[in-house]
């Protein structure tokens, strides 16, 4: 009875459920014999253990580091990592941690591609800043048998009088814009005028109707009092006696 109960015990104490998105290492007194598949396993207990490796796609967050960039601006930068174990056997007798390995090299790589940059830069590239630190750790994590799958930069920390001056730039180049955009109405505007001008000196009549439809625009007001220095008829009502005019002031 007491063997049978010792018996039952030892062979409950040696199994292990491995689940679809894990492998197991599976050692022999410190020896490693092989990776275990998902699923119900039994392994020796004290002489075997087993070490569980998920191979899902694994998000690390790099901590701020503080980079000073190509043009001497002090800043601080910080991302996440994407990565997936390949090779469940390497990445755990390959390395000790390599979790932790992976940060250290991310923290680096990020220190080293920013400080080769302008700060233009890091804002606008985003995108190609994170490609270039991916590669730096992809080339020193192969042989681990993990996949770096991505690396992007999550936030941008500027000292105050940076932003301070980078908000005195955005302004001025709004306002020069709009100076711009002014002066192009107001050309835009001057050669209409002027093409109205020309209209209206053809005839006399519209020169007439444009005069009444300003004594209109003042009159709405009501509060204003219109005075003729020369009675009304004397304005040109016909386009040949305008001319005839116009050629005797030349002949003179």
């Amino acid at each position: 009875m007491l063997f049978s109960i010792f018996l039952g015990l030892f062979i409950l104490a040696g199994i292990r459920i491995i689940f679809e998105y894990k492998r197991a290492i599976k050692f022999r007194f410190g020896k490693f014999i092989t990776t275990l598949q998902p699923g119900i396993k039994w392994i020796i207990p004290i002489v075997e253990t087993i070490q569980i490796v998920d191979i899902r796609v694994i998000t690390i967050n790099v901590v701020s580091q503080e980079v000073m960039t190509e043009d001497n601006v002090p800043c601080s930068i910080d991302g996440v990592v994407f990565f997936k174990i390949n090779d469940p056997e390497r990445a755990v007798l390959e390395v000790e941690e390599y979790k932790f390995a992976i940060v250290q090299l991310s923290q680096a790589a990020l220190r080293d591609v920013c400080g080769k940059v302008e700060l233009d830069t890091i804002l606008s590239k985003r995108e190609e800043m994170g490609k270039n630190i991916k590669g730096i750790v992809e080339e020193e994590t192969k042989e681990w048998g993990i996949e770096i799958i991505d690396v992007k930069i999550k936030d941008i920390q500027l000292p105050a009088n940076m932003k301070r001056m980078m908000a005195n730039q955005a302004e001025a180049e709004r306002s020069r814009r709009a100076r711009i955009i002014l002066a192009l109405a107001e050309e835009q505007a001057a050669g209409k005028l002027l093409e109205a001008g020309k209209l209206i000196d053809q005839s006399p009549s519209a020169i007439k109707l444009r005069l009444y439809q300003t004594l209109s625009n003042i009159a709405a007001e009501k509060n204003s009092t219109i005075l003729f220095p020369f009675p009304e008829e004397m304005l040109p009502t016909d386009l040949d006696k305008l001319k005839g005019k116009k050629s005797k002031k030349a002949g003179k």
